[in-house]
């Protein structure tokens, strides 16, 4: 996958929501919150570069581990789905795929790339997804983001795991989303 961040920048709200884990530790983490630092996060749909988010993704995986990264993606997707209600994508009543369909559109639009890089839905079953991962979102974050969506949808059992991983040689990473 193209890793290019060369004019590629998010809605401010994915780094407020990282941030907002460690509020409690802000002294602790001091260096995860200078990162931020001069970034405009008053309003939640301002404009910052997708670099940040990176090297913050980074700073978590080397200093707290993948567990804390996957815990985020989980409040990325509490954010993400209350966007999708706000903006009438998704509803209570709505499908695992419509769920995804709302994902993808999110993302075009939270992500403003001049690659068009984001989501893409590869195969659908009754009881599966299988997603492809074109932007370069933190790996562990997505399993959360994923899983947090997934669940809105009301489905039980659900299990997001890696079909295929760029770590290991793929092109994208993939995530296969079951639920029973």
């Amino acid at each position: 996958m193209d890793s290019s961040v060369e004019n590629v920048t998010l809605y401010a709200w994915a780094i407020i929501d990282i941030l907002k884990n460690y509020q409690d530790k802000k002294n602790d983490y001091w260096e995860l919150f200078e990162m931020a630092k001069g970034l405009d996060l008053s309003k939640p749909n301002n404009k910052v570069p997708i670099q940040v988010y990176i090297d913050m993704c980074d700073w978590i995986d080397h200093k707290l581990g993948k567990f804390n990264l996957i815990k985020i993606g989980r409040n990325i997707g509490e954010s993400t789905y209350k966007v999708m209600v706000d903006n009438n994508m998704v509803n209570e009543a709505s499908s695992p795929v419509d769920i995804m369909k709302a994902l993808i559109l999110t993302a075009q639009k939270g992500v403003q790339d001049p690659q068009k890089r984001g989501w893409e839905i590869v195969s659908t079953t009754e009881k599966s997804i299988l997603m492809r991962k074109t932007q370069i979102f933190n790996t562990q974050i997505q399993l959360g983001l994923l899983d947090a969506l997934i669940r809105k949808s009301k489905v039980f059992g659900v299990k997001v795991e890696l079909d295929k991983e760029e770590s290991k040689g793929a092109q994208h990473d993939e995530y296969l989303i079951t639920w029973l």
